[in-house]
């Protein structure tokens, strides 16, 4: 059927019908993309980020002095020793190092576990409703009866030491736990009450209609609506899974020798500030550091993901 113009209207001719048929639709992800790199505080975080993934993974063939005590003790920073030494005789930087890597590697792990499980667990309840979505509520509310460190407290007795002797590190337990116990709750519930509402979508009735399975209706056409707010979560949350990691083991109940990690190096100088302050101020300041690098890139994800923004 041939389109009838208004009279003395006409189409697009010349330069301008060629460039209206060169025009393609602006994509989603080249807005969310766009946002992000024109975030500032996004940039400085995804720098800090960058740069302290290779300070902790490619650290060690840089700097090769290792651990092990033996060399003067409390001695201040200096050029053989960039950072200065521990009341032993460790070198800080190398210290440092080993705390940045272990770190990294449990809140990466962390933020992982307790996202997949959070998200599966509450698209699963706000789904299926029933005995399902009664059964994850009661779960809910019987883990946050129980405070997340008093938990941890006792799961530590037994599972966060490392038998002597061996060399062998429990920061992988460390970050289980952490996810396990209460780090996947606000997401789970938070997709639990969006999956309720997109449940009653067009789109889900169609994709019922036409036989597709609930983990198909659920994995493939309601989870993608829910991405801003994992991302988002997933982000943020990994500057609070590393201060979680750096309090339990200030307090005695993470990591344990031999693994060196912050907040390990934090509670062995917190009573040597005044003999010792290189001891305690480089790994406080990496920690806040490396926190707010993630506090920034979370602001920015959610910016970014923001359909009202600009």
């Amino acid at each position: 059927m041939t389109e009838v113009l208004a009279p003395g209207v006409t189409g697009p001719t010349g330069p301008e019908a060629g460039a209206f048929a060169g025009t393609a639709a602006r994509k989603q992800w080249r807005t969310v993309a766009d946002r992000f790199l024109r975030h500032r505080a996004a940039m400085a975080g995804l720098v800090l980020f960058v740069l302290l993934l290779a300070f902790g993974f490619l650290g060690p063939a840089v700097w090769t002095i290792g651990l092990d005590a033996g060399g003067e003790a409390k001695v201040a920073p200096n050029l053989a020793h960039p950072f200065g030494t521990d009341r032993i005789g460790h070198d800080m930087l190398a210290a440092i190092i080993s705390g940045t890597r272990y770190s990294l590697q449990i809140a990466l792990v962390v933020a992982a576990v307790s996202t997949l499980l959070g998200v599966v667990l509450g698209a699963l309840a706000g789904y299926l409703g029933g005995w399902v979505d009664q059964a994850v509520s009661r779960l809910i509310e019987l883990i946050l009866v129980v405070p997340q460190l008093v938990v941890v407290a006792v799961l530590a007795r037994n599972s966060f030491s490392v038998v002597p002797g061996q060399t062998s590190s429990n920061w992988l337990t460390v970050a289980l736990i952490l996810a396990l116990t209460a780090s996947w709750l606000p997401i789970a519930r938070t997709i639990r009450g969006m999956v309720l509402s997109l449940r009653e979508k067009e789109f889900v009735e169609a994709a019922q209609a036409s036989g597709a399975t609930t983990s198909r209706i659920v994995f493939r056409h309601i989870l993608p609506n829910t991405l801003a707010p994992v991302l988002v979560y997933a982000t943020i949350q990994l500057g609070a899974f590393i201060g979680a990691e750096a309090t339990l083991s200030f307090l005695g109940i993470g990591l344990k020798d031999p693994v060196v990690s912050w907040g390990v190096m934090i509670a062995e100088s917190q009573d040597r500030v005044a003999q010792i302050p290189h001891a305690i101020l480089f790994p406080a300041g990496f920690l806040v550091i490396t926190v707010l690098a993630f506090v920034m890139l979370g602001d920015a994800v959610r910016d970014a993901l923001d359909p009202r923004g600009r």
